[in-house]
């Protein structure tokens, strides 16, 4: 799951195929899909707000 992360991080356009269900991760289930979705939007807005975790 790292390796996938790091490719998203890479080619943030697959994020978005990833969140108009364009696209899917192999070997990931949909929690797991969902909620690395929602760290990156969540790390978006924390990036925006100024805080750093």
């Amino acid at each position: 799951m790292i390796n996938m992360i790091q490719y998203l991080e890479k080619d943030p356009s697959l994020l978005t195929l990833l969140k108009e269900n364009k696209a899917s991760l192999i070997g990931v289930t949909e929690l797991e899909q969902q909620a690395i979705i929602t760290s990156f939007d969540q790390n978006e807005t924390d990036l925006e707000n100024g805080f750093w975790f």
